[in-house]
């Protein structure tokens, strides 16, 4: 079997430097694939740190079957594929939703989901995570019919705005619409479904344990998942720093590569000052706020 044919695939795309470098896993949304991160990874080559991208079973090609098992299953085996774990994670879009899930253990066995009330960075050994583009809602109620409508009816026009982003506007007109016909096709119904399942799940996470550093990038003109899931899921989070990008829609590191690149890094460069949670059960303390290890 090659490694094309493998769900989830990890590769190290640039290597560390110095004495201890984070290591970095980058994930990508739906319909998408590792190479969004390129720009990024052309960004940052001054950077001491490892960067790892994920080839994740809903990439553009689809792996068939990928939905047998939860979306948070997926990127904890991404995350485990990494020598030694991920210190910070940063994804994007639909993979948000599947990394927030995964530290929450929705869809994960019962003997791998945490019930213990630890807190989820510290399980994970995480440093900080960035979130972009996360689709995110606060309550059950902001679900309506109308959203399901709109991104099941829309989903095409979703799709065609990534294309459109990704071939920097070369791909244009009815072969763009095509385009996007055929990657809704190999979405199909149940990798939608997946999707929007996880995202209407995002008002049960338990957004309290997640007590880390977190930076939430969104697009202003984002009509995928709104600056107003960005910023509410900031509100949620109990650290975490909310940007939210001018003339950008739901691809920041591409629309705004520059920008994005600074405030990732600086990110980073503030994760790599903090200790690595230390192995074990550290349950959160009655005020919610967590210990540092």
């Amino acid at each position: 079997m090659s490694a094309s044919d493998l769900p989830v695939t990890v590769s190290l795309r640039r290597p560390g430097r110095g004495a201890s470098p984070l290591r970095v896993l980058l994930l990508h949304g739906l319909a998408s694939g590792g190479n969004v991160w390129d720009s990024y990874l052309g960004l940052s080559r001054d950077q001491p740190h490892e960067l790892w991208t994920a080839e994740l079973p809903w990439r553009a090609e689809q792996v068939p079957g990928w939905t047998g098992h939860s979306p948070a299953h997926w990127v904890a085996q991404a995350m485990a594929q990494v020598p030694g774990g991920p210190d910070v994670v940063v994804a994007h879009s639909f993979g948000s939703c599947a990394l927030l899930a995964m530290l929450d253990g929705q869809g994960l066995a019962p003997d791998v989901r945490d019930e213990d009330g630890t807190d989820a960075f510290t399980r994970h050994r995480l440093r900080g995570v960035v979130l972009v583009s996360p689709f995110y809602r606060a309550a059950p109620e902001e679900f309506t019919w109308e959203s399901v409508s709109y991104y099941l009816n829309g989903f095409d026009r979703i799709l065609a705005e990534g294309l459109r982003v990704q071939s920097g506007g070369r791909v244009t007109g009815e072969l763009r619409q095509d385009m996007a016909l055929k990657v809704r096709e190999r979405v199909g119904p149940y990798g939608w479904t997946a999707f929007f399942d996880t995202y209407l799940r995002t008002p049960y996470l338990r957004t309290e344990r997640f007590l880390g550093p977190c930076l939430v990038i969104g697009g202003e003109a984002d009509f995928s998942s709104f600056p107003s899931d960005s910023e509410a899921l900031g509100a949620a989070l109990p650290e975490a720093t909310v940007k939210i990008l001018g003339d950008c829609g739901h691809l920041a590191m591409i629309e705004q590569a520059a920008e994005f690149a600074e405030l990732t890094n600086d990110f980073l460069e503030s994760a790599a000052s903090r200790p690595r949670p230390a192995p074990g059960r550290h349950p959160i303390s009655p005020r919610g706020s967590g210990t540092d290890d």
